[in-house]
C-alpha cells in the first residue's frame, strides 16, 4: 500500500555517522531513508544578551538546505538576501525542541549552536534535524563533561522527532516525500526519550481527521521515537 513497500508502522532505515566533521565539538550525519542531514554542534562561552548574567545556558539552532537537496535546484537563501519563512520556522522549532531536554542551569552560561544542513531531502527533514541535532549536542556536552567544564550532565532526556500521517486512508509512520506530498493529514511529533510530548504539529491537508485517528498517530509516533532514541543512545554511548 505504501509506495516504499513498508508496513504502516515501519520506519525508514536509519543510520548515523558520528564525528563526521573534524572541527565541530559534536557532529553527526543522520540518514533517514533518503533524507540526509549533517548536524554539527558549536560551543561558545557567551550567551544571548537577554540571559547574560543569569547563569543560564542556551541552545539554539540554524537550518538550511543545499541547492540540490531537492529534485530541482533551489537558490541559496544568502543569494536572495534573507532566509525564507519556512527556514526560520524550522530552525526555531529545532532550537526550542532541543532546549526542552536541557537543564540550562547545569549547562552554565554558555551557548551551543546546532547547525542542521540538509544534504538530500525526501520528507521529514525537520524531524531528522532534531534527532540528529540531539546526537551532535550529546557529543558536544560529553566533551564539556570530560574536560570538567560541566560538573553534572545538563542533558536530562533525549529528544527525537518523527512524522506520521494519514495516507490513502491509513495511519502511517515516518512519511517519505511521495507520502507527504499526498497525505490527507500530516503531523510532526517531537518527544523525549521518556515519552513526554514537546510539540505536535498536526494539520489536515484536504481531509479532516478524528480523535481516534489522532490517537493512532500518537501511538505510531511513540513507537518511532522510541526506535530513534535507541539509535541515539547506541551512537553516543
Amino acid at each position: 500500500m505504501r509506495p516504499s513497500g513498508r508496513k504502516l508502522d515501519q520506519m525508514r532505515d536509519v543510520s548515523v555517522e558520528v564525528g563526521f566533521t573534524k572541527h565541530a565539538e559534536g557532529s553527526a550525519l543522520i540518514k533517514v531513508g533518503d533524507t540526509h542531514v549533517l548536524c554539527t554542534a558549536t560551543i561558545e562561552d557567551r550567551v544571548p544578551p537577554f540571559i547574560k548574567g543569569s547563569g543560564l545556558g542556551w541552545v539554539t539552532a540554524e537550518y538550511g538546505m543545499l541547492p540540490r537537496a531537492t529534485n530541482t535546484r533551489m537558490r541559496r537563501e544568502s543569494a536572495m538576501g534573507k532566509q525564507g519563512g519556512r527556514t526560520v520556522e524550522i530552525q526555531r522549532l529545532i532550537g526550542r525542541a532541543l532546549r526542552a531536554g536541557v537543564d540550562r542551569v547545569a549547562l552554565g552560561e554558555r551557548q551551543i549552536t546546532i547547525d542542521c544542513d540538509v544534504l538530500q531531502a525526501d520528507g521529514g527533514t525537520r524531524c531528522a534535524s532534531i534527532t540528529g541535532g540531539w546526537i551532535a549536542l550529546r557529543l558536544a556536552v560529553n566533551k564539556l563533561m570530560k574536560a570538567g567544564d560541566v560538573i553534572s550532565d545538563p542533558l536530562v532526556d533525549p529528544v527525537a522527532a518523527v512524522s506520521c500521517g494519514i495516507y490513502a486512508g491509513q495511519p502511517v509512520l515516518d512519511l517519505d516525500y511521495p507520502e507527504d506530498s499526498e497525505a490527507g493529514v500530516d503531523g510532526n511529533f517531537i518527544m523525549t526519550g521518556g515519552g513526554k510530548l514537546i510539540e505536535v504539529q498536526m494539520s489536515a491537508e484536504g481531509s479532516t481527521y478524528s480523535r481516534d485517528q489522532m490517537n493512532q498517530l500518537m501511538d505510531l509516533a511513540e513507537k518511532g521515537v522510541s526506535e530513534l532514541v535507541a539509535v541515539q543512545k547506541s551512537v553516543t554511548a
